[in-house]
Formats: C-alpha cells, structure tokens, sequence
C-alpha cells in the first residue's frame, strides 16, 4: 500500500529494448533503449537535477555515469505529475543490468535522491 503522506516520493518505472539494427555481436557491441517513467507521487513538487547511473555488463565490468537532468531536461514534477524519456545505452556483452538514482530537489529546498530500480538489459533468447 502506498503512503500517500510521503512528501518526497519518486517512482520510476523502466522499459527496456534491445536494438538489433543498431547492434553488432561480431564485434561485441550489443545496443539497447530504455524508456523511463518518473512519476512524483508525494505531496511536494520536485525538480531533478541529475542523475547517477551504474551500467554493468556480464563480464562484471561496471560503467559510471553522471550528468545534469535527463536528455537535456531538467523536469519540474508537481504532485501527481509524470516525465517521460527515451535513451539508450551499449555494452560488449548481450547481458547487463542498470541501476541509480536521480538527485531531486523539493520545492522546500530538500534535496533527495530517487532511486532508480535495477533493471536487466538482454538481448533476445539469451536467458531462455
């Protein structure tokens, strides 16, 4: 059940997509999109700053990865408000997984970090 009285609350929601025309598994480099859904479902409004994502491929290496908002956006969410992007990531295994957080800033001026859930990127039939 879901508290409605949190004042800094950010969902994320992912959707992830392996792009074959964009990949080449001969020379290991294995494409994929992912679509993102940030919804504020706390009683304040909140402005993301920026984000901090860890990439990790199946061969255990891991990518880091920081920057200002998201596809050059800085999106403001009033409560009950949603933002929604595409972007896309490659890696040298056709496995991987990422994870994060976003750095929000309230309208209060609390600053707190949304976590973005772990998600596998996979192509096709490879987990089957």
């Amino acid at each position: 059940m879901k508290n409605s009285t949190v004042k800094y609350n950010v969902e994320v929601k992912v959707e992830t997509q392996y792009l074959s025309d964009q990949s080449a598994p001969n020379a290991d480099r294995y494409v994929f999109s992912y679509t993102i859904t940030i919804a504020n479902v706390g009683t304040i409004g909140a402005k993301l700053l920026s984000r901090h994502w860890y990439i990790t491929n199946a061969n255990g290496n891991c990518q880091e990865v920081t920057g200002e908002g998201v596809v050059g956006e800085t999106p403001h969410l009033i409560p009950g408000q949603s933002f929604r992007y595409t972007s896309g990531t490659y890696m040298e295994t056709p496995l991987g997984s990422m994870h994060g957080t976003y750095q929000m800033l309230a309208d209060d001026g609390t600053e707190f970090d949304a976590i973005i859930p772990a998600f596998t990127l996979a192509r096709p039939g490879i987990l089957n």
